[in-house]
């Protein structure tokens, strides 16, 4: 980049494109949200056929196209603020270079060599010799012209040879902002198909790398998120960024914005999104390339005699080298789609809007969905699943909280809406008999539950806070139990289900008013059972008292005809109807059990 092309750049210029493309990010999103929310769950409501079908499936792909196009602009956006901030300091530096030379009325080259007049060394002596300096970025260089400035008879050159030294290095910080994002910004294209593929959003997550790497200076200049800072510290920090700020956070690092607790669901959601459609095409993509597990998994050996089954020396080679991969891809694909399918199914399900406040795929995974906006929802319910849960199987955990937004939902007053979220924030125990019995899953993941409780509440928007149930099933309760011993649960009612001790000994010590435990125990449901005689799952010394037991102090509900540990969101069941009842409020008429002391005599 030569001096003319840098004096005559216009930065603004580039900030006012980004303004441009993030208003069409902006645009692109308005269009998704109402065919996601609005458009396509109309016609599914209203139309069946395979016309209709037809039609709710290409809405569903536009829904894709819109959401690729705003993550697109919006890193077009980032990217042409952060240009605009790297070379704006260059050409700083360069008017303030050329206003020097136009002072002491040296003659400024396009390549930044600056001419300087002939000057008298004095009375009776004759003039020196005009002259030239030419700019340099070698410290050594600068050394000798420093040294060079001293000896030299005219003053002028050491003025000069600064002047020129300061043009050079303002040429050079615009060249390598020009050399860094031309390439950056080339690469933030589309298909030429209206088709969105899972190779179209690796190559977003490629881009949003690109950008990231690029624009590092820009955005390490932009206010930073709190460290380690509560959730009330996080709304404040994100309610001061300016519009350009924010869409800088998401489109760069969508995966720290939509980490934070107390941030509206709306930025998370958004930010979510990103990281859920680009996880995706990666895995996808990853997936497709690697070699298939081999079609002949199992042969059969002679061993002592009797015939056992094995895998082939052909399989366990594949799955020596690709297996532990594979399988996280598979299962991480597979909770990915069914986060996907709720998105997709709304009116079909009878359910408002979703919103994703949390994923990860690493390790287990990590997903946490709302059905409806919290911050707007005058009753909430949080569900903590227990063990086994992880990103794989997702699906079922989000379909209880349907039911209980369904439940909930038809007993809420008027103008009351409610808002039921599955909260897998945690590494659950992956096996009853192995792992459940020990409380440091819970113990773990206890805090992060608290503070996405703390969360709600900052991010909350109405004019009174809302009224906010905590649900856990199985080692789930456990869960809820440490997060009330371990801090404050920000709960006014807690529903335990199918639990196998919760910590403590007494339903007082839940961090809810007194009255507002509840606990369900269904006919047939076995881990009730282990809790009192194998589970540990109280922190203290005495005897293990779980939340079924009498001594506890719940509240016990009728179950009505459900069986076992599974079926406590069963349709029109009498658990479904009482958790319904709870979470909007009415806990008045729940139904009840019978007084029972049947495990008395065994303590």
């Amino acid at each position: 980049m030569d001096v003319e092309a840098l004096k005559t750049l216009k930065p603004h210029e580039f900030e006012e494109a980004s303004l441009g493309y993030r208003s069409t990010s902006n645009m692109a999103s308005q269009a998704k949200d109402a065919l996601e929310r609005r458009i396509t769950p109309q016609m599914q409501h209203s139309l069946n056929g395979e016309a209709a079908d037809a039609a709710v499936t290409r809405l569903l792909e536009l829904t894709q196209d819109f959401h690729y196009m705003q993550a697109e602009c919006g890193l077009i956006s980032t990217a042409l603020n952060a240009f605009a901030a790297d070379v704006r300091p260059a050409q700083a530096k360069l008017e303030r270079a050329l206003a020097d030379a136009d002072e002491h009325k040296f003659t400024v080259g396009a390549d930044g060599s600056v001419a300087y007049p002939a000057m008298s060394s004095g009375p009776g002596g004759p003039p020196t010799a005009p002259g030239a300096a030419s700019g340099t970025l070698s410290e050594q260089a600068r050394a000798l012209q420093r040294q060079a400035g001293v000896f030299d008879p005219n003053p002028n050159y050491a003025i000069a040879q600064d002047i020129a030294n300061r043009i050079a290095e303002a040429l050079r910080e615009a060249t390598e902002a020009d050399q860094k994002w031309a390439p950056a910004l080339r690469a933030l294209k589309a298909d030429d198909d209206l088709t969105v593929s899972e190779q179209d959003w690796a190559d977003v997550q490629k881009d949003m790398e690109g950008v990231r790497e690029a624009g590092r200076h820009y955005l390490d200049s932009l206010p930073q998120p709190p460290k380690d800072g509560d959730p009330k510290d996080n709304a404040s920090w994100w309610s001061k960024l300016d519009p350009d700020q924010q869409e800088a956070w998401t489109s760069a690092h969508p995966e720290i914005v939509g980490a934070l607790d107390g941030l509206p669901a709306a930025a998370r959601d958004e930010a979510n999104r990103y990281v859920l459609d680009e996880t995706r095409g990666q895995y996808q993509t990853e997936l497709d390339a690697m070699p298939k597990p081999p079609a002949d998994e199992w042969t059969w050996i002679n061993a002592g005699g009797y015939a056992s089954k094995v895998h082939t020396d052909e399989w366990m080679d594949w799955y020596r080298a690709h297996g532990a991969r594979y399988g996280h891809l598979t299962a991480s694909l597979q909770g990915m789609d069914a986060i996907q399918t709720r998105f997709d199914s709304s009116a079909s399900k009878g359910l408002p809007e979703a919103y994703l406040l949390g994923f990860s795929p690493e390790g287990n995974g990590r997903a946490i969905i709302a059905n409806g906006n919290p911050d707007t929802a005058v009753h909430q319910a949080v569900y903590v699943p227990g063990t086994t849960a992880n990103l794989s199987n997702i699906g079922g955990a989000i379909d209880r909280m349907g039911s209980v937004w369904r439940a909930a939902d038809g007993k809420a007053a008027v103008g009351e809406p409610v808002s039921t979220i599955t909260w897998l924030g945690y590494d659950a125990p992956s096996d009853v008999v192995k792992d459940a019995p020990f409380s440091h899953y819970a113990n773990d993941g206890a805090p992060a539950f608290n503070k996405f409780m703390d969360g709600l509440d900052a991010s909350h928007t109405g004019d009174a806070p809302a009224h906010r149930t905590a649900i856990g099933h199985s080692y789930g309760t456990t869960l809820i139990g440490a997060a009330a011993r371990q801090g404050t649960l920000h709960a006014d009612d807690v529903i335990l289900a199918g639990s196998p001790g919760v910590q403590v000994p007494k339903a007082e010590q839940m961090d809810v008013p007194k009255g507002h435990v509840w606990n369900l125990e269904a006919e047939g449901d076995p881990v009730p059972d282990i809790g009192r005689f194998a589970h540990g799952g109280t922190d203290w010394d005495g005897p293990w008292i779980i939340p079924s037991d009498e001594e506890f102090g719940a509240n016990q509900m009728a179950t009505g005809d459900i069986h076992g540990h599974s079926e406590y969101w069963k349709e029109k069941s009498t658990s479904l109807l009482n958790q319904g009842l709870i979470v909007s409020g009415h806990s008045d008429n729940v139904r009840l059990k019978e007084p029972s002391h049947h495990w008395d005599h065994m303590r």
